[in-house]
């Protein structure tokens, strides 16, 4: 089965996932980097065999290792049949490894490709097939210095000894690049699963906003159409009323349900399963008594006193023209906001003051402003902890004021931390 070492230029998974032009690149670094990588490591190994070689060479000039032309082709000869085997080894690492080290039974020229074989095997860490080929290694190099005897020999037992330290090294090497691989592998699997987790978490988070946004639109949408229902039921039964007031009731029945299918239209596409009632209430007096109406910013005032009674002063401008024309949605949203915008001030930057501005009129939008010194600014010392990253209840408030038809932006600049939203306002 493949591992991830099997292949170190694979395309990671996470990739394949993104849209098709993304992929088409990944696969074309991915295939680069691959040719990149075999040919450096083949340079490696040719340089390593050139310098082996010309040892060997300069001895047989010299007399000192009695070494026939014919003897010389055939080095040369298995030398580039294990270059072009070891180009296999990722696919047959154990059967290269094999060949490789018998072929330099006879050829000098094929210890680079030798190491290659051994290094990329000792990566997969299988030791029973580390000591085989090992064992195959050992026996190559005697056979070596059996079939070209220097005049000047160190001994076999010398020269088994270098053989064994030299292997060793070699599956020392490819032990540590295969634990490498793995280890770099693990923590793309774990930085893949963090993303996918922060994912479903932003996802939960959205979610979770969208039926908040629904239970205050279910609100506002039963109480008006509890009033469209009640005009037009009398408007059927009651054949006595005057023309005016016919008319009346029927232009409160045409606003009421003009205003219901507005505030519907800003949540078009958020699905929400119907509340039931509260519990205990079940056949009580209160069972289908309305719920308490969400807040606006008339309440803001009061928000911003218990702000500032729990430690976190709060100085309120509001420079609004004609703020009672500004529909009760947006009030709403403006309200939630300006709410979350305070609480990440006391989570994150305890007792420091805030400040926030109300502007805009009919026609121009609503402007909401809240900023505050970050706890950096306040401490005044390098070690003071930095700005938090913005989470879930500002990707929260975010998908609020989208759903709202408006925008929402939060950075920290200049020792500031600054929210600011702009809700539409209609003329």
């Amino acid at each position: 089965m493949p591992t991830p070492t099997d292949d170190p230029y694979r395309p990671d998974p996470a990739v394949l996932d993104t849209d098709p032009v993304a992929r088409d690149r990944a696969r074309t670094r991915g295939v680069w980097r691959r040719v990149w990588g075999e040919t450096w490591r083949l340079a490696v190994a040719l340089v390593f065999s050139t310098i082996v070689f010309g040892g060997m060479a300069v001895e047989a000039e010299s007399a000192q290792q009695p070494i026939s032309e014919q003897q010389v082709a055939l080095d040369v000869l298995v030398g580039l049949v294990c270059f072009g085997l070891v180009l296999l080894r990722r696919r047959w690492p154990t059967t290269i490894a094999l060949l490789v080290c018998a072929g330099a039974a006879v050829s000098v020229l094929a210890v680079g490709p030798v190491a290659l074989a051994v290094v990329s095997l000792a990566t997969h860490r299988q030791w029973w097939r580390i000591v085989a080929v090992g064992v195959v290694y050992v026996l190559s190099g005697w056979t070596y210095e059996r079939l070209y005897p220097p005049v000047d020999s160190v001994g076999w037992p010398v020269a088994l000894g270098g053989g064994v330290v030299l292997y060793s090294l070699m599956v020392w090497i490819g032990a540590y690049i295969g634990l490498r691989r793995e280890y770099l592998a693990g923590l793309h699997e774990r930085i893949a699963t963090a993303e996918r987790e922060q994912a479903s978490r932003v996802a939960q988070a959205r979610a979770n906003e969208r039926a908040r946004i629904a239970r205050e639109m279910h609100d506002v949408l039963a109480h008006r159409m509890s009033l469209v229902a009640m005009h037009a039921g009398a408007l059927a039964y009651r054949t006595d009323l005057p023309r005016e007031q016919v008319a009346e009731t029927a232009a409160l029945v045409r606003d009421s349900a003009h205003a219901a299918l507005g505030e519907l239209r800003e949540v078009l596409g958020v699905l929400r399963g119907l509340d039931g009632p509260p519990p205990g209430a079940v056949g009580g007096p209160h069972a289908a008594d309305p719920e308490r109406p969400q807040p606006t910013l008339v309440d803001l005032p009061a928000l911003a006193r218990s702000t500032t009674d729990a430690g976190t002063p709060v100085r309120l401008e509001d420079r609004r023209d004609s703020p009672e024309k500004l529909p009760t949605a947006a009030s709403r949203t403006a309200y939630r906001i300006v709410q979350e915008a305070l609480t990440n001030v006391r989570k994150h930057a305890p007792e420091l003051s805030a400040s926030v501005v109300l502007h805009g009129a009919p026609g121009q939008g609503l402007w909401i402003t809240v900023t505050n010194p970050t706890a950096l600014t306040d401490a005044g010392g390098d070690d003071a902890p930095s700005v938090p990253p913005s989470g879930l209840g500002l990707l929260g408030l975010t998908e609020r004021a989208e759903l709202a038809g408006g925008t929402l932006t939060a950075r920290a600049t200049d020792g500031r931390f600054t929210l600011r939203a702009w809700l539409p306002w209609a003329p």
